[in-house]
């Protein structure tokens, strides 16, 4: 699952793309606010924004920081909520970042609503293959639908290696 290396490349080059759109649209977008309801009260409403966002990332922290807790507690693994925890950090960054598409960006990603989705995306384009990739096929249990796990090993078998063993077999010691 390691992908083709012009797939790759082709990834990155959507990946810096959309980095460099974000800003882009944010510029147009406070210029387009900014021209209908004044300069003053635009650089208010990215403010207001970004300080509600922050309490409710801060918030929305404290209840994932307590789940967490919980879950470690019973002794169970907190997957769901450490992954909550990365989400509300790129929800952090993107409520610091100044603009209102950042801000709902933002606020997508913090409100616990739409991060649940954000949240299975995430595990099942990002986190599942990149754990199958390192296991082997192990953590989806797709480890033996393809053969054996390293069927490229230099291992080769023959007939001398093979012992037949049943109820009336005796131990072969090899030398």
């Amino acid at each position: 699952m390691g992908g083709h290396p012009v797939v790759a490349g082709m990834r990155l080059r959507w990946a810096l793309a959309l980095l460099l759109l974000i800003p882009l649209a944010d510029a147009l977008f406070l210029v387009v606010v900014a021209d209908s309801i004044g300069a003053a009260a635009t650089v208010a409403l990215v403010v207001l924004t970004g300080l509600v966002g922050m309490l409710l990332v801060r918030a929305e922290g404290r209840h994932t920081v307590r789940r967490l807790q919980e879950r470690l507690a019973t002794g169970e693994v907190p997957t769901k909520e450490l992954m909550d925890g990365g989400l509300l950090i790129a929800a952090g960054a993107f409520l610091l970042t100044p603009g209102l598409v950042t801000d709902a960006i933002g606020f997508l990603i913090g409100v616990p609503l739409t991060r649940a989705p954000i949240r299975a995306a995430l595990d099942r384009l990002v986190v599942r293959p990149y754990l199958d990739k390192r296991s082997g096929g192990f953590v989806t249990g797709t480890v033996y639908t393809g053969g054996f796990p390293n069927p490229n090993s230099n291992h080769n078998s023959s007939d001398e290696d093979v012992y037949d063993v049943d109820g009336g077999s005796y131990r072969v010691d090899d030398e």
